[in-house]
């Protein structure tokens, strides 16, 4: 079995891989949002909407949390370097 052997062994799988993808949800979702359809309900698109705005409000209170982690890292860090020069 050679390289060549190998590359369209190897392309075939690729291709069946593809079909068989395509074939199912994924694909008929795809198919859906090249034609258009997709998000064509107002239902839909509202409700994709609030779910933008809310992850939005996630990751704004997420970016908060971190803050707030950090700030209290280098508190507990500079607590410590205190700690260590008053005790040494």
């Amino acid at each position: 079995m050679g390289p060549g052997d190998v590359i369209g062994l190897m392309s075939v799988l690729v291709t069946v891989s593809a079909i068989v993808i395509l074939r199912g949800p994924l694909g008929r979702a795809l198919a859906e949002w090249i034609s258009g359809r997709a998000g064509a309900d107002p239902l839909i698109a509202g409700q994709i909407d609030q779910l933008h705005h809310e992850l939005e409000e996630v990751k704004q209170r997420l970016a908060e949390a971190e803050e707030r982690l950090d700030f209290t890292e280098r508190l507990l860090a500079q607590q410590r370097q205190t700690a260590l020069g008053q005790g040494g």
